[in-house]
């Protein structure tokens, strides 16, 4: 089982309050889950307006699928938010075996 996680933290130069803030969020979650088929929440920076830390996990039976997959979400924001910006990103792959 190959597992894969992704943390992308974003500014929302937009968000003027941690309403506007959370709306944003929980639209990339469902979007993610929905089209990716990723598990997906806020991770970090919860009482921050204008930052969100977004946490992804993905499971496959192959590595390159799992690669596939945290790079299209990376490439959906990329490509389609021109609101956001992506201050960083981090990638762990593993392989877990019973």
């Amino acid at each position: 089982m190959i597992v894969g996680t992704l943390i992308l933290r974003l500014h929302l130069p937009a968000s003027e309050s941690l309403k506007d803030k959370r709306q944003v969020v929980k639209s990339l979650t469902k979007r993610f889950a929905n089209e990716f088929g990723v598990a997906a929440a806020e991770v970090g920076e919860l009482n921050v307006w204008q930052i969100a830390e977004l946490g992804m996990a993905s499971v496959a039976n192959e590595r390159a699928q799992v690669e596939r997959v945290l790079d299209s979400v990376v490439r959906y924001v990329e490509d389609t938010r021109p609101d956001l910006e992506i201050l960083d990103t981090y990638r762990e792959i593993m392989t877990i075996e019973c």
